[in-house]
């Protein structure tokens, strides 16, 4: 299949960016979306010419570095897929496939089409962990946890970080991501004696960070490849407020 690309080049956080395209041909069409990028690589480097960089690790939809805003969605427009998932059968012979890194404030641009994502790993190391201990892993086998609550606590979990939320999200929001990660461990009971503390460190670095404020209209949830629900958020909020009313003064 024949494509044209334009995809958005800038040689750093400070260069003036802009879209550049490249026709590409013989793309095959089980040929996943960055192998696709790859083959306009080795082209680009047999011409003596500066290749695209996009980040990306695992290629298996797990670890969430493989983001790009593919023709004004994170990831591309089909649901809950991750860019490596994403296949050039899916587009159509002639297509013109636009390109663009994450935007967001918090998101500075690396190079061409990867971001500095570490705002989100540091908001995980304002509290997105359990310190108190549990015991090994027979001791915590043995703590009854209800179905309901456990498969809540696995679904939030399934977030992977990539940050498609707060791209999606007209305010670059990372309410999204916050609310998973809360969710994940103050649904258990491992998790419900910081839960508190947990809440207000990482809501209060997010802002710290420059990401802006939910929007409420759900972009977050549509985009995300893992299909997190905006209840986390609902969640969110509830343990923050409850964490802010029996604060002592």
């Amino acid at each position: 299949m024949n494509i044209k690309l334009k995809i958005w080049r800038q040689r750093n956080a400070s260069s003036e960016g802009q879209f550049v395209e490249y026709q590409l041909n013989d793309v095959p069409a089980e040929a996943s979306f960055l192998e696709m990028l790859d083959i306009l690589n080795e082209q680009l480097v047999l011409k003596g010419e500066d290749p695209v960089t996009f980040d990306h690790d695992c290629r298996e939809g797990i670890c969430g570095a493989c983001g790009l805003y593919i023709n004004g969605h994170p990831h591309g427009r089909f649901r809950n897929t991750t860019t490596c998932q994403l296949h050039m059968r899916k587009f159509k012979d002639g297509d013109t496939i636009t390109v663009e890194p994450w935007r967001s404030e918090a998101f500075p641009i690396i190079k061409d089409l990867m971001v500095d994502r570490t705002a989100l790993d540091k908001i995980i190391q304002a509290g997105g962990y359990i310190s108190v201990h549990t015991g090994g892993v027979p001791d915590a086998n043995t703590i009854p946890v209800n179905k309901h609550d456990a498969d809540l606590a696995m679904d939030a979990a399934s977030c992977i970080g990539c940050g498609a939320c707060v791209a999606a999200c007209k305010n670059g929001s990372a309410m999204l991501f916050v609310g998973a990660k809360v969710s994940q461990f103050a649904l258990l009971p491992q998790g419900q004696i910081e839960s508190a503390d947990r809440v207000q460190k990482m809501v209060a670095r997010m802002d710290e960070l420059g990401f802006g404020g939910c929007s409420n209209t759900y972009a977050c949830q549509a985009e995300c490849p893992k299909g997190i629900s905006v209840t986390n958020i609902a969640r969110m909020n509830r343990q923050f407020l409850a964490a802010k009313i029996t604060e002592p003064l």
